[in-house]
């Protein structure tokens, strides 16, 4: 089941997309608010969308050879979010020289655009032999030309 109900592109000095996910009763815990292991997979939601709107998608990745694993995340909780609330999800990438992935996250409660949680996370780039790669691969480094950055 899909739960990425709505995408829109928004540039401020990096590349951000930001994205709608309603949460549902499978997200929230005994206390009727989201468990907090679920905004992982929000994260993962906003990536999967960015990927979507700018061509870096894990199938796009996988074309070229690779796979980006996590290799860190970290989520910081601000507010509660309840069954029925819907989030809007900022996913910004974070240009960096090295040969990782790095994106900022922003989650909002929509009804009021309170922040709920903020986080980062880091993927490296491993071959198909699941061997790390050090160097950044050429083809990230076309796609960053082609975005600007």
């Amino acid at each position: 089941m899909e739960t990425l109900t709505k995408t829109t592109a928004v540039k401020v000095n990096h590349l951000t997309n930001r994205t709608e996910s309603p949460v549902r009763f499978s997200e929230v815990d005994s206390v009727g608010i989201i468990w907090h292991g679920h905004y992982i997979k929000f994260f993962e939601d906003g990536r999967e969308a960015f990927g979507k709107q700018y061509n870096l998608g894990y199938l796009d990745v996988y074309k070229n050879k690779y796979f980006t694993p996590l290799v860190n995340i970290n989520v910081d909780f601000k507010k509660t979010v309840k069954y029925g609330d819907s989030l809007i999800i900022e996913t910004s990438f974070i240009d960096n020289p090295a040969a990782k992935i790095i994106f900022q996250y922003k989650i909002y409660r929509k009804s009021d655009n309170e922040l709920v949680a903020s986080g980062e996370s880091t993927q490296v780039f491993i071959n198909l032999d699941h061997e790390l790669y050090i160097s950044t691969p050429p083809f990230f480094e076309e796609w960053k030309k082609t975005q600007g950055l």
